[in-house]
């Protein structure tokens, strides 16, 4: 009787603090984020330490864009260059994501070559207009080479394929369709690297529940709800994209988003072991690897050589956390969304020799053609 009047109780002082009601105000989980009362050293960063290089960034009117503007924006944050991946895309009035203007790339191009041709560099894209009719293999490949010959780096391919695309029939275009393999394999001949964001994290694939750790962003995002039909289970997509890996050793692929294993190093581990020709970025995964330090710092530390500096997306405001969880060895500092990090973050400290490869060098190896005149030895 007592534990059933003591539950009671508890219920009851819970559904006035719902309601408001007593002297607690009504307050939701997004709304009670207190500031932390531990007082340890703290290095906000605004720079970073050395010149780096954003191999994942995306600005969407670079033909128009005012790149002297933009540029002091990189320089306050030290960016030694910043890689667009958009650089035949843009999206129209409704978001939708066309790339078949191979006119917008070279515009993009001359746009930049007017104001300072080193510090913006461009990916091209492939438009899926038209996959699986006669001929579009054909105009694919040759898009892809006059976008190389005109000055794109690489290749961007987005997570709309495997998500959304259709062939001619109308059904979704597989990650590891075969009738892509000519392009992995010329991108491979170009000596260009592909980098690929296939699915997203696999807590959108599951039941939005209290058992979910993305609850939050699920909730204020729910356009990024997915399940098994939506339109395939994760680890299906996953394993789709590491098939085209091990299917082509000669082509260098850059698994976006650290390959949506941040949370689980172990099994990236695994995946860079048994595939030497995929190096990763952090793109919009540093929440994951901040709070995990040591685990994290081990990582950093074995594959040195194979991860590169991605954000995502241009919000300068936000590489500080990115800079902090690097250089520091700070505790208990927030991410800066919380609907996408609800907890909080820890400084690796990386020294400066595996700092140097994060922020420049493995770039200046995989992408060609950068100026190497802007980063020191």
């Amino acid at each position: 009787m007592k534990v059933f009047f003591t539950a009671c109780m508890f219920i009851y002082a819970g559904m006035q603090y719902a309601s408001g009601q007593g002297n607690h105000p009504k307050m939701d989980f997004e709304t009670y984020n207190p500031p932390s009362t531990l007082v340890v050293p703290e290095h906000k960063l605004t720079r970073a330490k050395y010149p780096f290089i954003d191999v994942h960034n995306h600005q969407w009117d670079m033909p128009g864009q005012d790149i002297h503007e933009l540029i002091s924006q990189m320089n306050a944050l030290n960016m030694g260059i910043m890689v667009n991946l958009s650089g035949r895309g843009y999206r129209d009035v409704n978001g939708y994501l066309d790339i078949n203007d191979h006119d917008y790339l070279v515009r993009s191009l001359e746009n930049i070559k007017k104001q300072d041709a080193r510090r913006v560099v461009l990916f091209t894209n492939i438009s899926f207009t038209g996959y699986g009719t006669k001929g579009w293999i054909e105009k694919a490949l040759k898009e892809l080479q006059d976008d190389v010959k005109a000055g794109a780096r690489g290749l961007k391919i987005y997570k709309d394929l495997g998500l959304e695309y259709r062939d001619e029939k109308g059904k979704i275009i597989r990650v590891d369709d075969p009738r892509l393999d000519p392009i992995w394999e010329k991108c491979g001949e170009l000596k260009i690297p592909v980098i690929i964001h296939t699915a997203d994290p696999k807590p959108f694939w599951q039941p939005m529940d209290a058992n979910n750790e993305r609850w939050l962003e699920l909730a204020t995002h729910p356009d990024r709800a997915r399940n098994n039909t939506k339109p395939a289970p994760w680890d299906t997509l996953i394993a789709e994209q590491h098939r085209i890996f091990k299917r082509h050793p000669n082509t260098t692929f850059i698994a976006a988003h650290f390959g949506w294993y941040a949370n689980d190093l172990t099994t990236l581990s695994k995946l860079l072991d048994d595939m030497p020709n995929v190096v990763v970025e952090f793109g919009a995964v540093i929440a994951e690897i901040g709070r995990q330090p040591r685990m994290a710092k081990a990582f950093f530390t074995k594959y040195q050589d194979r991860i590169m500096f991605g954000k995502d997306s241009w919000v300068p405001e936000e590489y500080t956390t990115y800079f902090r969880v690097l250089e520091t060895e700070d505790e208990y500092f927030p991410y800066h969304k919380k609907y996408h990090a609800f907890w909080r973050m820890y400084g690796m400290g990386l020294p400066d020799n595996i700092l140097k490869k994060i922020y420049y060098k493995n770039a200046l190896r995989v992408i060609p053609g950068l100026d190497k005149t802007l980063f020191p030895e």
